[in-house]
């Protein structure tokens, strides 16, 4: 089995380390990350300069750009296979809820999708930043999985680990996203040259957070597994805008 693997956080963060290690146990892995934290980036595209590719002196390589941009160039460039599977991860922090939209890390997986390759995110939901090996478990048993019992229909999981112990997890839960508050206001600042600069502030509480979302399930110490999609068409909405605009079928 072959294995792309990307993160946001960057080349040289450990929870990349620690899935890579995981991983190599039983697949041929390959790992395009990003040179620096790309936090945040979602689904971009470098379109006004050129990307470069280097490798590290671990076997990793980086490259100037987004997840997305390494998990495109791997498979369209680089590459001269198409990956088994895309695995993006372990991100430090959560990728919850709204989360999903911004995340780096789910916009590697999600570019595996789209070029219709198994692909899955993975998140440790820290508190304390300790339990990498707990995710990266978690991720060799779920790619375990898919090699014994094949999914054949496009598939892309966004998984969030709580930050336990593997001993202390009490199963996992297939979710749905929950919701979350607004995000908290921007913060005011003055830089060194007495500019005004702002910082974008942390993420808001958790809204929706009831029984059945990734919220609710980490919480009970379970592992969180979302399947997402892409289309983001309203579709109720879409006889209500014909009537709108007195458009006929």
């Amino acid at each position: 089995m072959r294995i792309l693997l990307s993160i946001d956080d960057g080349y040289s963060e450990p929870g990349l380390a620690h899935i890579a290690n995981a991983l190599s146990t039983i697949a041929e892995i390959v790992v395009v990350a990003p040179e620096r934290d790309r936090s945040g980036s979602s689904n971009s595209l470098t379109l006004d300069r050129p990307l470069k590719l280097h490798k590290s002196p671990n076997g990793f390589y980086f490259v100037n750009g987004t997840p997305t941009d390494c998990v495109h160039l791997a498979v369209t460039g680089m590459l001269d296979y198409l990956p088994d599977m895309i695995v993006s991860g372990i991100n430090d922090g959560a990728n919850m809820g709204d989360d999903t939209i911004y995340s780096g890390t789910v916009a590697a997986a999600t570019e595996g999708f789209l070029f219709g390759i198994p692909s899955i995110a993975v998140s440790l939901v820290n508190q304390s930043e300790s339990n990498f090996a707990t995710a990266a478990q978690v991720a060799l048993e779920m790619v375990k999985r898919f090699v014994e019992r094949k999914i054949h229909v496009p598939i892309l999981l966004n998984i969030n680990v709580p930050d336990i112990p593997m001993d202390q997890l009490v199963g996992m839960e297939i979710t749905r996203l929950g919701r979350r508050h607004k995000a908290e206001p921007v913060i005011k600042s003055t830089n060194p040259r007495g500019e005004t600069i702002y910082w974008v502030g942390a993420a808001g509480i958790a809204q929706d957070a009831g029984i059945g979302t990734d919220f609710f399930a980490v919480k009970n110490n379970k592992i969180s597994i979302t399947p997402l999609q892409i289309d983001l068409t309203r579709y109720d909405q879409i006889g209500y805008l014909k009537d709108w605009l007195d458009l006929s079928d």
